[in-house]
């Protein structure tokens, strides 16, 4: 094969690539604009009726979230929310923003010692921006020698769905919802549908939702049950050999208790056997 055929023969594979590429692009901006895109709009409204409808109902909602080092810092719904949808030729991203407002007579007046402990405690603090409400004690050279903390202020919570025609899917994240940290998910066009609103409306009012719980296969879940009967057939023989090791333990006892008993006898009659034999001794000399 000359240079030529080699040439064309690259040629033809680096076309078929690039067609391949187009095709891909030109499916997932069909798919963009025929699913994701109206979805988005219906995301939109329905997550304005919702924020509407919690806006006047003002329910308690709670989040609870656990501070190393400190505790549970326990917050309530302000219900006082900002939605906006940003709109370009081939994305579109919704987002949600409200706050959290911490109920300090709720929250634990912890005492740290030590200024390394205070340290990292106030940092945390900072980092979350937790207002701090507590006493800080010092010693006669002005170290600070303890510390007491109690969070206040608001926790800032939001949520963002994106969907744009170069990924050809949605991606949904929450911040400060589970823990003060950001979840997210990507999910195919197939699942944006009103069954997925509605997951994330309970998400977002804290309410039962299976958004972050993973769908498993059949054959996953066949092995976590074989694995999991596995497991307790393991854990019922070795609890029964711990049973069988502890019987033979208290038989091994009781047989060298007895042992000890016979050995004791034996050691009397032993010593006893002298006495005894002098005074048959005495009885022969008499007779």
């Amino acid at each position: 094969m000359g240079l030529l055929d080699d040439l064309e023969q690259e040629s033809q594979r680096r076309k078929a690539s690039l067609d391949e590429v187009e095709r891909l692009k030109a499916e997932r901006e069909g798919v963009y604009k025929t699913q994701l895109e109206p979805g988005m709009q219906k995301l939109y409204e329905y997550l304005t009726k919702l924020t509407s409808n919690l806006g006047f109902l003002k329910p308690k909602v709670a989040v609870r979230h656990e501070l190393s080092g400190y505790g549970t810092v326990v917050a309530y719904y302000d219900h006082e929310y900002e939605l906006r949808i940003n709109s370009q030729p081939t994305a579109k991203e919704i987002t949600l923003n409200f706050n959290a407002a911490i109920a300090s007579e709720e929250c634990p007046l912890v005492e740290v010692q030590g200024a390394p402990k205070i340290k990292a405690l106030a940092t945390l603090f900072q980092k979350y921006r937790l207002g701090n409400v507590g006493e800080v004690k010092k010693d006669d050279n002005g170290e600070v020698t303890s510390a007491s903390f109690r969070p206040r202020g608001k926790i800032p919570l939001s949520s963002v769905v994106s969907a744009d025609a170069d990924s050809g899917q949605v991606r949904i994240s929450f911040t400060n919802f589970d823990s003060l940290h950001v979840l997210a998910k990507a999910f195919p066009p197939a699942q944006f549908n009103e069954a997925l609103f509605d997951e994330v409306g309970r998400f977002i009012a804290r309410e039962t939702s299976s958004l972050f719980r993973e769908a498993l296969s059949d054959d996953y879940r066949k092995q976590l049950q074989q694995k999991i009967q596995q497991e307790n057939l393991k854990r019922k023989w070795e609890s029964k050999i711990a049973q069988q090791q502890k019987e033979d333990m208290e038989k091994l006892k009781r047989e060298q208790s007895i042992k000890g008993r016979i050995d004791r006898a034996v050691e009397g009659v032993k010593e006893k056997a002298p006495s005894l034999l002098d005074k048959m001794k005495g009885i022969f000399k008499k007779s």
